[in-house]
C-alpha cells in the first residue's frame, strides 16, 4: 500500500472511530463531572447564559429601533398610520414564517448555530433598509430583517434547556426573558439618544447594526451549545434533573423527524391550549413593541421624549417577568402556572380602559398614561414571557423546545400580524381610544381562556 493509500485509509478510520466514540458517549450512561469538570462546565454555563442573555438584547437593537424611526418615517414622508401598519403587519407574518420553519431547525442544527444566523442576517437586513426610502422596499427588507431574527427565541430556548435542569425551567426562564425586556428599553433609550444628537432616521438603523455586530462577534467566542460541547458524557445540565417534560421524549427524539416531534406536541392538551393563548396574547404585546411611540407623538409628544416614554412597558416588564417565573417555580401547585397568569393579566384589563379614558385629554394626563402603560407592562409580559419560555420546557423538554417554541411563537406572531394593521387602520379611522378599549375587550378574552387553562390543569392533577 502507498503512503496515499495509506494515509487516507488511516483517515478514513479516524472518523470512522471519532463518529462511534461520540454515538457511544450519546447513548451512555451519564458519568457524574470531577470538581475539575464541574467548575469548567460551571464556567460555560454562566458565559453561555450571559451570551444568550446580552446577544439577544443585541437582536432588539436591530428589531426595536423600527417603532422609534416610524414617527421620523412619518414626518420625511407623509405615511400615514395604515401605511406604517403595512411595514409592520407584513414584517409579523414574515417573522411567524421564520418561527414556524427555523424553530424546529434549530433542533437539527443546534440552538447556539441558528442564534448566531440569526443576529448575522438582520445585521446587514439592518444595514440595507436605509438605502431606498418607498414603503414596498421597507416593507421587503423589514421582512427578511424579521425572517433572520426569528431565530433568536428558538435558539435561545434550545441552549438554555440543554444547560439547566429541568427543575429550574421557571427561574432561568424568567431571569433570561428580560433580554428582550431590557432589548426593548435599550432599543428605545438609543433610539431617544440617537435622535437627540440628530443622526437622522437612518442613524436609527446602521447605528444599532454596528453595535449588534460586536456582540455578535464576542457571542460567538464566549458560548457553547450544550455541555456535551465542552465535555461529552458527563451529568451536567438537563440530563443531571429529574423532571421529565410532558411528552416524555427519549434522549433520541431531537433526532427524529419534525412531524414526529409536532405529532407528540399536538398530542399534549397544555401544548394545544398555549397554543390560542399565543395568539391572543401577542395581540397585546406586539402593540406596545411597535406603536407606542407613535401613539404618543400623536398625543403631542416629542420625537425624543416619545421615544424615552415608551422604555417603561418594557421595563416594567422586566419585574412582571422575573417576579412570575420565581412566583410559580415555588407556588404553583402541581405545576399550574396559568393560575397565575390569569389573576395577573387581568390586571391589564384595567389599565388599557384607564388609557383609553384619558387619551381624548392630550397631553394634560401625560404622568398617568405613562405610568399606566408601564403598569401594563408588568401585567402583560410576565404571561407573555411563560407561553415561549418555560412553558415551553414544560411541555416539550430541550430535546423538542425549537420546534415547540417555533410553533407557539408562529401562532403568536400572526396574532402581532394582526395587531400591526388592526392597529393603524382603527387608530386612522376612528382614534386612539377606541384602540385602547378594543385591547382591553382582546386582554378579557385572554384571561378568560387562561383561567379555562387552570381549570383544566387543575382537573388533570386530580385525576
Amino acid at each position: 500500500m502507498g503512503p496515499s493509500l495509506h494515509f487516507a485509509a488511516c483517515n478514513r478510520f479516524e472518523v470512522a472511530h471519532n463518529f462511534l466514540m461520540n454515538e457511544a458517549a450519546e447513548f451512555a450512561t451519564p458519568r457524574n463531572p470531577t470538581p475539575i469538570e464541574l467548575q469548567k462546565l460551571s464556567r460555560w454555563r454562566v458565559s453561555t447564559f450571559w451570551v444568550m442573555l446580552i446577544g439577544y438584547i443585541g437582536y432588539y437593537l436591530i428589531r426595536g429601533n423600527l417603532p422609534v424611526a416610524l414617527p421620523l418615517l412619518s414626518r420625511e414622508f407623509g405615511y400615514s398610520n395604515l401605511e406604517l401598519g403595512k411595514i409592520l403587519t407584513f414584517s409579523e407574518l414574515a417573522y411567524a414564517f421564520g418561527k414556524f420553519t427555523m424553530g424546529p431547525y434549530a433542533d437539527r442544527i443546534g440552538g447556539r448555530k441558528i442564534f448566531l444566523i440569526g443576529m448575522v442576517g438582520g445585521i446587514i437586513a439592518n444595514f440595507l433598509f436605509p438605502l431606498h426610502p418607498s414603503i414596498a422596499y421597507f416593507t421587503a427588507i423589514w421582512c427578511l430583517a424579521r425572517f433572520f431574527l426569528s431565530m433568536g427565541w428558538g435558539g435561545i430556548i434550545k441552549t438554555i434547556g440543554e444547560w439547566y435542569e429541568p427543575e429550574r425551567n421557571g427561574m432561568i426562564m424568567g431571569l433570561i426573558s428580560v433580554n428582550f425586556q431590557f432589548g426593548g428599553v435599550l432599543a428605545s433609550l438609543l433610539g431617544g439618544l440617537l435622535i437627540g444628537w440628530g443622526v437622522g432616521w437612518k442613524g436609527l438603523f446602521y447605528w444599532p447594526a454596528i453595535i449588534t455586530t460586536v456582540i455578535t462577534v464576542l457571542s460567538y467566542f464566549l458560548s457553547k451549545s450544550s455541555p456535551a460541547a465542552v465535555l461529552p458524557g458527563v451529568r451536567f445540565g438537563r440530563n443531571a434533573g429529574e423532571k421529565k417534560s410532558a411528552l416524555a421524549l427519549t434522549s433520541g427524539a431531537s433526532k427524529s423527524g419534525v412531524f414526529a416531534i409536532m405529532g407528540k406536541l399536538f398530542r399534549v392538551p397544555l401544548f394545544r391550549q398555549v397554543l390560542v393563548f399565543s395568539f391572543f396574547i401577542h395581540i397585546l404585546r406586539s402593540f406596545f413593541l411597535f406603536w407606542i411611540p407613535k401613539f404618543m407623538v400623536d398625543l403631542g409628544m416629542g420625537n425624543v421624549n416619545a421615544a424615552f416614554s415608551s422604555a417603561v412597558f418594557p421595563l416594567a416588564g422586566v419585574l412582571g417577568t422575573v417576579a412570575l417565573g420565581w412566583y410559580t417555580d415555588r407556588y404553583a401547585k402541581e405545576g399550574n402556572r396559568s393560575a397565575a397568569m390569569w389573576k395577573m393579566l387581568l390586571g391589564s384589563v384595567i389599565t388599557l380602559l384607564a388609557i383609553g379614558f384619558l387619551v381624548p385629554f392630550g397631553l394634560r394626563y401625560q404622568a398617568a398614561i405613562i405610568a399606566l402603560l408601564g403598569l401594563s407592562g408588568f401585567f402583560i409580559y410576565g404571561p407573555y414571557s411563560m407561553s415561549a419560555g418555560c412553558l415551553s420546557l414544560d411541555i416539550a423538554g430541550p430535546e423538542g423546545a425549537g420546534t415547540c417554541t417555533g410553533l407557539l411563537d408562529g401562532v403568536g406572531y400572526i396574532g402581532g400580524a394582526v395587531a400591526a394593521w388592526g392597529t393603524g387602520a382603527l387608530s386612522d379611522a376612528f382614534g386612539w381610544r377606541e384602540v385602547f378599549f378594543a385591547l382591553a375587550f382582546f386582554s378579557l378574552v385572554t384571561v378568560v381562556w387562561v383561567f379555562y387553562m387552570s381549570l383544566t390543569s387543575r382537573k388533570n392533577a386530580l385525576t
